[in-house]
């Protein structure tokens, strides 16, 4: 396989790490939206969010909740993104599971948005309900 984040998860690649252990690696990323960005990697290959492991996925977060008050300790930023795409048309570029900490400063004059919908009450409450049932 030609992973590009298999090759620098495994080493292979060299990156600017900051953790490491047997399921990940943690690095910043080459093309960061500020200081600090970093990405979460897990060493195995899974393309999104759909095909994680979820106790896999519950540890990747338990990391990246460690890390997020690692850099608002050190870098002292106001504010942190925490982003992971899914898919092409959710702006996934690189098909390999990965969650990006992105430090907040207010100088970087960078805003995420998105067009805002007003669904009825009636729509919330017909998907809340599919939704609920689906969990049982």
């Amino acid at each position: 396989m030609e992973c590009l984040f298999c090759k620098i998860a495994s080493g292979e690649i060299p990156s600017a790490t900051i953790f490491e252990n047997s399921e990940f690696r943690v690095i910043l990323d080459r093309f960061p939206g500020s200081k600090g960005h970093l990405l979460i990697l897990p060493k195995e290959h899974v393309e999104n969010i759909f095909e994680i492991d979820p106790e896999k996925g519950g540890r990747l977060f338990s990391l990246g909740v460690q890390l997020a008050k690692i850099l608002k300790k050190e870098l002292q930023l106001e504010g942190l993104n925490v982003v992971q795409n899914n898919g092409k048309i959710a702006g996934q570029t690189i098909f390999h599971f990965h969650l990006h900490l992105i430090p907040r400063y207010p100088e970087d004059g960078v805003n995420i948005t998105w067009k805002s919908t007003e669904p009825t009450e009636e729509e919330l409450d017909s998907l809340a309900k599919k939704l609920f049932k689906a969990l049982q």
